[in-house]
């Protein structure tokens, strides 16, 4: 059916008026029903809170009535304990009661004593006095006549335990520092090579001699001018010599011609090139040589300049003996005794070490090698304990240290090894000689016999001119004179001999 719009107008206001009454009855039918819901959620939940007030208020009664009986126990216990200190505390005035009274009684008796010793020494004054009167000398004069007596009649008994005790202390020192000694020595072995003057070096064929004369021998005169090295080119087949009495530049020499002998161009201008680089690499290998050293003591921190002077001594020698293993071994030896009479073993190895320090320089600085080593020392602050352990290992400064004592007994050791140095027969034979024949001046010696190689003198006495005691002042005044007058490595041992010979026959 057709509408107007007035009408589906009318249609439409109607509709919605009947949707909004039934949805507003419906939402107030919902409404009733939370509000309902929620009382009755309320009243559930006023009721456990009932509940729970109810437990907390019991369980709360519990805690105090426990809290109660717990502080009822503590004052009984409280109790207890000062009844126990009110006890004790009146043991303890009992017992001062009782000290005070054996105190008084103490004074008594100290008071009693010092009356008593006062009237005997009243007594003994008189006594003495009277014993002065009887016999006509006063107590001092009493006193040295005994002891004149006295001195009379035990002297031989006297001199007889002196020299006994001396002789008994002076074994059981040496029995010691024997026994050290000879743990350091086999605790460390090392080979002996003595050094010589010269280098050989190999050649590759016998026509490269010619080479190395050059034109009018001009190529031999460059290489020495350079190196400072002689060059003897013999009929040694495929082989020429270095001769020099410095190490360091033999060994210049030495690698210098073995590169010359790499390269096959022999001129004055090649050798001039390969000596400047050998002389580089020779700088390059002192250092290492010296970093070794170091590292084979266990000595990690001293300057760089000190280890490159280190690394020289590799190129000097003492008597045929390489400076710086000697130095080596010296400190291995020191850092062995150190620590076997408990003194400090660093100090004793950084004194060995460097004791000879001074020998990497002395051909180029006026001086001792002693002195130089101690400015150089000083000069790169190495410390004044190693100072003073190696300055007097040839009496040039008096000894300062224990240490000291130590580094000195290590060079003699290292030096008087048999094979550690050379030295010629017309030598070794003139100062024995001169050993024996500065003893033999000595007023009552009848014999003298240098012995072990020159380390000891035995000295034989007449004994109707030289007592105990003179044999005593006699050893001191040989090893004073030997000293003084004779120049000799190490030290040498003074041993006098008296004997007494007592013949009797029964008949």
């Amino acid at each position: 059916m057709n509408l107007t719009p007035l009408e589906a107008g009318g249609l439409a206001i109607i509709g919605l008026a009947v949707g909004y009454a039934i949805r507003f009855g419906i939402a107030k039918k919902l409404r009733g029903s939370l509000e309902q819901k929620a009382e009755e959620e309320l009243e559930a939940a006023k009721s456990k809170a009932k509940e729970i007030i109810v437990e907390a208020r019991n369980e709360a009664t519990l805690v105090l009535a426990q809290a109660q009986k717990d502080e009822r126990e503590r004052k009984q216990e409280l109790r207890r304990l000062e009844e126990r200190l009110t006890k004790k505390e009146d043991s303890l005035d009992e017992r001062a009661r009782e000290f005070d009274a054996q105190l008084i009684g103490l004074s008594a008796k100290e008071n009693k004593l010092k009356e008593l010793e006062e009237e005997i020494k009243g007594l003994h004054e008189k006594a003495v006095g009277e014993l002065e009167r009887v016999a006509g000398l006063s107590r001092e004069d009493a006193k040295q006549a005994i002891f004149e007596e006295l001195e009379t009649s035990y002297r031989k008994e006297l001199t007889g335990d002196l020299v006994r005790l001396e002789r008994e202390r002076r074994d059981a020192i040496e029995a010691k520092g024997m026994e050290i000694l000879e743990t350091a020595i086999q605790r460390y072995a090392r080979n002996s090579i003595a050094d010589v003057t010269t280098s050989i070096v190999n050649l590759p064929d016998e026509d490269i001699k010619a080479k190395i004369i050059g034109r009018e021998g001009r190529n031999i005169r460059t290489f020495e001018r350079l190196t400072g090295v002689e060059l003897i080119i013999d009929e040694t087949p495929e082989s020429v010599i270095l001769s020099s009495f410095d190490p360091m530049r033999r060994e210049l020499a030495k690698m210098a011609l073995e590169k010359l002998l790499k390269d096959g161009r022999i001129q004055p201008a090649k050798i001039e090139e390969k000596v400047e680089e050998a002389r580089r690499e020779l700088e390059d290998r002192v250092q290492k040589i010296g970093e070794e050293a170091v590292y084979e003591v266990g000595i990690l921190d001293l300057p760089k300049e000190i280890i490159y002077l280190l690394g020289r001594l590799n190129f000097r020698t003492s008597y045929g003996q390489n400076v710086l293993l000697h130095s080596i071994e010296m400190a291995h030896i020191s850092g062995m005794i150190a620590s076997e009479l408990g003194l400090n073993p660093e100090i004793a190895k950084k004194g060995a070490l460097l004791h000879d320090i001074g020998k990497a320089v002395d051909h180029e600085v006026e001086g001792t090698h002693v002195e130089i080593g101690r400015k150089l020392l000083k000069k790169y602050n190495v410390q004044e304990e190693v100072i003073r352990a190696m300055e007097s290992h040839h009496d040039d400064y008096p000894f300062s240290s224990p240490e000291s004592y130590i580094v000195a007994a290590a060079d003699a050791i290292s030096a008087a090894r048999p094979g550690a140095r050379r030295d010629t027969l017309e030598k070794y034979i003139k100062r024995l000689e001169d050993i024996e024949k500065t003893v033999n001046e000595f007023d009552g010696v009848k014999q003298s016999y240098a012995v072990s190689a020159g380390r000891e003198v035995r000295v034989f006495v007449v004994p109707e001119k030289i007592d105990d005691f003179g044999a005593l002042e006699l050893a001191k005044k040989i090893a004073q004179k030997i000293q003084t007058n004779v120049q000799y490595p190490g030290e040498i041992k003074v041993t006098v001999i008296r004997e007494v010979k007592a013949v009797e026959y029964a008949r």
